[in-house]
């Protein structure tokens, strides 16, 4: 018969299993990033990696940046890797992020019709460019999702004098979703659509759109990744959650990130070291 002693060792050995399961599920965090980080394809490329180097899981919730602050806001993650400075900062100096650590950069661009319909197609001044589509009347997708491509589009129409709520007709339209579905709207209507350089090379969908404007100073584009202050949510996972702020900004990390290419051409490019990124 088993001894009280074999029971004992059989009720410890049982519990060293539950909290060794426990502490594998534990090892695992949230990230709210902007759409462009996983339609690109990036993610899909770096987080293996990480996970290989440290055991943790990442799991990605896919919004626009205004609504992955939200998010972060909310506690319901655990990191917050988004492309938008200022919403950023903000985020930071109202205490819901701890410290903001400038990521990696690309670039917007103004995608068209390769019919060339507003008479753009080939200029490098987005400002001027905007102008143009709005007095043509041209069709234009917006995603009028709040995310950091949104606020960089509302951002480029004010450069251009224009207050879009106002000046907008038929020819504008707001979709309220992410940059896929609004490359694909753009794409299936043959209209103009500001979009992230990475999902645009990734995007399959593209029927007779092209690069219509890119290279203006103004369509840079920088990411920043933060991770959920835990003195305002208890249940944030500091440690797991900042090792994978570590990481990325490590140079192993920005290895990964300058690694991932489509078709030979380089997506995002880290920048963690750069003053004032």
């Amino acid at each position: 018969m088993p001894t009280r002693r074999l029971f004992i060792v059989m009720a410890a050995a049982a519990s060293l299993l539950a909290s060794s399961a426990a502490f594998s599920q534990e090892k695992s965090i949230v990230v709210a990033s902007t759409t462009s980080t996983q339609d690109s394809g990036l993610f899909g490329h770096i987080l293996p990696l990480f996970k290989k180097k440290t055991g943790i899981d990442v799991r990605v919730v896919s919004q626009g940046t205004g609504q992955a602050l939200d998010t972060g806001r909310r506690g319901d993650a655990d990191v917050v890797f988004v492309h938008a400075k200022r919403q950023e900062e903000k985020f930071v100096a109202d205490g819901f992020g701890v410290r903001r650590y400038p990521v990696m950069y690309n670039d917007f661009i103004l995608i068209g019709p390769k019919s060339n319909s507003a008479g753009i197609n080939g200029t490098k001044d987005i400002v001027a460019a905007l102008k143009i589509v709005k007095s043509n009347g041209a069709p234009f997708i917006s995603r009028g999702d709040k995310s950091g491509t949104h606020a960089a589009e509302l951002r480029l129409w004010n450069a251009a004098g224009i207050d879009i709520t106002k000046d907008r007709g038929a020819w504008y339209k707001e979709i309220g979703q992410g940059m896929g579905a609004a490359l694909n709207t753009a794409s299936a209507s043959n209209a103009y659509v500001l979009a992230d350089r990475g999902t645009w090379l990734s995007f399959k969908n593209r029927g007779e759109l092209v690069i219509a404007v890119e290279g203006d100073n103004r369509l840079f584009n920088q990411y920043g990744v933060m991770l959920v202050n835990p003195e305002k949510h208890k249940h944030v996972k500091k440690e797991l959650g900042q090792a994978f702020v570590d990481w990325l900004i490590s140079a192993e990390g920005q290895k990964a990130i300058a690694d991932y290419k489509i078709d030979g051409q380089q997506l995002f490019f880290p920048n963690a070291n750069a003053p004032g990124a």
